[in-house]
């Protein structure tokens, strides 16, 4: 007769990146008592880099989160405890790790096998996620009160909010007990507006919250309580609570947000390259009509493919690395240790996103030797996978140089800062209708500005006026992306 005996597992924060320190815990995925299998996702952290899923490395029971959702980690940390069960006399089962001796206790706790990120190794689990006990959920009440945290002795109604946070989800919203399906950035976004997704009804595929769903809460929770005009505010503590919420309560308070995840890796990094390399910035007035014909001309024919996005952006991608290609010192790295200037062998050209999360710069490796066609298709996908916040840490790893479209924005142009570890960046404006002289006639002419930040160490005037010559000559005259390339 056997006996069956139980041994803790621990899993440890991984170094979900290259070098990386810490991740915040977004979402868990399980709760205590929850049966987990090798390969099943548990939780959702973000690092300085992405959001990234983590699953477990071994079969058992969930004993303990060692951490609430929101809490900040440090790699190499227990975050869970997992009992697994196995029998005695039997040669560790629970332990991959080829040890013939007794089942090790608590100490034994990281396993050979290294944790795998989501989307590699085995996931058992396929999209499906447990519904998690919302232990430390944001105290938000089915009827939003003009005080986040008042105190509710004399509302019978809100009080039974606070009592029961799981209980009450609205008939609009999600079920009970269910865990409400986002994505990632959604949930940020979520986070950031205060909102609570089990309240959000969605609108999405497959019951999926959208950013649009979360927006459209966010205004609908705000119009009663209107917290942005003071006199409907004042309106609206009257109705709750006429003593306990002053009307001196409002947006002109003090919002302190924590300085973490992607703010803290981009604040550091833009303070390491703008007092580490010196900075120098071009600017370039370009006529890009022609180039604006053929980005519609492409976009009707259907040329590079139906279902290819084509941009503006594509243009001036393909323009830059026809000019790095022309000038291939410009595309460099500054090796301090050694003491060498590093000319990159492959172009892996990173493109700056703003996303729900912050700014980020993933990059198509070897774009240099894409066409116009395969460097649509890999433009598309980086946005589309930027947009979802499914950028991995790998994508935005080895980028030796940057295009950032401030144009999107309204903006005429900047001067844009280093990527660390890059020798430039091209900022890309807006492109306007404006006054120009054509043929020896001022004639409205689509114009837009292109400023081109370098490191002087790596990149002397010359070099650097030439690249950014060359770019603005190819947009003016897109006929020579043929020639020149």
């Amino acid at each position: 007769m056997t006996t069956e005996v139980r041994s803790l597992r621990e899993f440890k924060m991984p170094d979900v990146g290259e070098g990386l320190t810490e991740a915040e815990i977004l979402s868990w995925y399980v709760k205590p008592g929850d049966t987990v299998t090798d390969g099943q996702v548990v939780c959702e952290v973000e690092t300085a880099k992405a959001a990234v899923e983590l699953p477990i490395p071994f079969n058992g029971v969930v004993e303990t989160l060692h951490f609430p959702e929101g809490t900040t980690v440090d790699v190499g940390t227990v975050i869970i405890s997992i009992a697994v069960a196995g029998e005695a006399g039997a040669a560790a089962p629970a332990a991959p790790v080829a040890a013939p001796a007794a089942p090790a206790p608590a100490e034994e706790a990281e396993p050979e096998r290294r944790e795998v990120l989501v989307g590699y190794g085995p996931r058992t689990g396929g999209s499906q996620r447990r519904a998690r006990r919302t232990t430390t959920t944001t105290v938000t009440a089915t009827k939003p009160a003009a005080a986040p945290v008042a105190p509710a002795p004399a509302a019978p109604v809100v009080q039974a909010a606070p009592a029961a946070p799981v209980a009450p989800a609205p008939v609009a919203g999600v079920p009970a007990g269910e865990r409400p399906l986002a994505k990632p950035p959604v949930r940020k976004l979520a986070k950031d507006l205060g909102v609570d997704l089990r309240e959000v009804t969605p609108t999405g595929r497959d019951g999926v919250i959208t950013r649009e769903d979360v927006h459209a809460f966010a205004a609908a929770k705000a119009a009663p309580a209107a917290p942005v005009a003071p006199v409907a505010e004042a309106a609206a503590a009257v109705a709750t609570e006429p003593a306990a919420v002053p009307a001196s309560v409002s947006t002109s308070d003090d919002v302190r947000v924590p300085i973490k995840g992607v703010r803290k890796a981009t604040a550091q990094a833009m303070v390491a390259s703008a007092f580490t390399a010196p900075h120098v910035t071009e600017f370039v007035q370009v006529d890009v009509t022609r180039t604006m014909k053929f980005v519609r001309r492409l976009k009707e024919s259907g040329e590079l493919g139906r279902d290819v996005r084509v941009s503006p952006l594509l243009l001036v991608a393909k323009a830059l690395l026809t000019a790095v290609k022309r000038h291939p010192e410009i595309n460099a790295q500054w090796d301090e240790a050694a003491q060498e200037i590093v000319i990159r062998g492959r172009v892996n050209l990173g493109i700056a996103a703003a996303t729900p999360r912050g700014l980020i710069v993933p990059n198509i490796k070897d774009a240099g030797s894409k066409t116009l066609s395969g460097l649509a298709v890999s433009l598309g996908e980086l946005v589309e996978t930027a947009r979802q916040g499914k950028t991995s840490p790998a994508d935005m790893q080895g980028g030796t140089i940057t295009i950032t479209n401030v144009g999107v924005f309204g903006v005429d142009t900047g001067t844009p800062i280093l990527n660390p570890g890059e020798a430039a960046i091209l900022a890309f404006g807006a492109v306007r209708e404006l006054p120009w002289v054509h043929k020896g006639k001022v004639v409205p002419r689509q114009v837009t500005t292109l400023a081109l930040s370098f490191d002087h160490r790596l990149v002397d005037g010359e070099l650097g006026s030439k690249v950014l010559a060359d770019v603005a000559a190819l947009l003016e005259y897109p006929k020579r992306l043929i020639t020149w390339g």
